[in-house]
């Protein structure tokens, strides 16, 4: 169990040597710069509210509770900057992040998947990766009500926060995984029972990209890495 969660989680530092590739730069490039474009919108974005609504409307007698406002405050907007831009940033890049999971299994075994030549081929596989991104956001909503439901029940809001931060582990490793399983057509139902198989595996690998987002500068990295970890976990270990 533990051996298998510390292997999930060390595939994403294996993800990140393999930003230095020079053959994926040019694949890497544009899921980063959806990334980075989208998490220093959220920072902005964040920074007003906190000048507006917390800082400047503070009375004067009042500012010596800014210490305590900002990181109260800067912790709220992580949860929001990575539940809403996190599967906007998926959902906008899901069709470079299928092409990124391609070339770096075509890396690690020397095949190709298959030659994708016509542009109504590579619409039809943009489509079908949004598909599954919309898939993935409703089964988030459907198991998100009960769980936020926790958080105001007596005696087990004590243990909501955990119970999240493993939920949003889980997320995480279906959102990168869908990237190789996807292209070899497993569909989503099946890319769950996969991972069901590999639970603490699967754990092990989104719990450290879960902590990678959370990271500010850090988590402009965290789509590329969390698509490459993911292929490379899936060649190694998932596939067979």
């Amino acid at each position: 169990m533990i051996r298998d969660f510390l292997s999930g989680a060390s595939y994403v530092f294996r993800g990140i040597s393999f930003l230095k590739q020079p053959g994926l730069r040019r694949f890497i490039a544009i899921p980063l710069l959806i990334n980075t474009l989208l998490f220093s919108a959220a920072t902005w974005w964040a920074w007003g509210l906190l000048k507006k609504y917390v800082l400047g409307g503070l009375p004067g007698w009042l500012e010596w509770l800014a210490w305590i406002l900002i990181p109260v405050f800067s912790i709220a907007i992580l949860i929001v900057i990575f539940y809403c831009f996190t599967l906007v940033a998926n959902l906008i890049g899901a069709p470079f992040n299928a092409i990124l999971a391609e070339k770096v299994e075509q890396l690690l075994d020397g095949k190709r998947i298959e030659q994708k030549n016509s542009v109504s081929t590579m619409a039809g596989d943009a489509a079908k990766t949004i598909f599954s991104e919309l898939r993935k956001l409703l089964y988030l909503i459907s198991w998100s009500i009960p769980l936020l439901i926790l958080f105001i029940v007596p005696g087990i809001n004590a243990f909501a926060p955990f119970i999240w931060m493993a939920f949003s582990a889980w997320m995480l490793a279906l959102e990168y995984m869908d990237c190789p399983m996807g292209n070899h057509g497993f569909a989503f139902k099946r890319q769950r029972q996969r991972l069901k198989q590999n639970r603490w595996l699967a754990w092990g690998f989104g719990s450290t990209i879960l902590l990678m987002t959370l990271i500010p500068i850090v988590n402009f990295f965290a789509m590329p890495v969390g698509v490459i970890a993911a292929t490379v976990l899936w060649v190694e270990r998932l596939r067979e």
